[in-house]
């Protein structure tokens, strides 16, 4: 299990919510609260962690919604080959291959130990932790 259920009137800015099967961040909420007898509706702005993909939906406030669960793991690079890197995980010591952002290329080194999101069936590198 990856995902767990909350109430949408309880997600704030800046937390994670799945959206149409995808892991994004909230960018923005409004809320409009209709009259006398209906139900508030939330309007929900997120952007994509793994793709960047702006999404938006629109739900009733009291509803309920999957957020995903996110493991923060570090790894150790073992070889870097144009945009991905060999990593090994340093709890489960499992190999695997992870996509090198743009901004963290210059950084990443055989042997240099990065801060990694397991979000899903994703895995996404996040930070360099520093040389060994």
């Amino acid at each position: 299990m990856t995902t767990k259920t909350v109430g949408a009137n309880s997600l704030k800015e800046g937390s994670y919510l799945n959206m149409d099967g995808a892991p994004c961040r909230i960018v923005s909420i409004q809320i409009s609260r209709p009259g006398k007898h209906g139900h508030a509706k939330m309007r929900i702005e997120g952007v994509g962690i793994v793709d960047e993909r702006k999404r938006v939906i629109v739900l009733p406030a009291h509803d309920n919604i999957e957020v995903p669960i996110i493991d923060k793991k570090t790894a150790q690079v073992l070889s870097v080959a144009g945009n991905m890197a060999n990593v090994m995980d340093m709890e489960t010591y499992e190999t695997f291959d992870l996509a090198v952002p743009e901004e963290m290329r210059d950084s990443i080194v055989a042997g240099s130990s990065v801060l990694y999101w397991h979000v899903m069936e994703y895995k996404i590198m996040k930070q360099v932790k520093g040389g060994e």
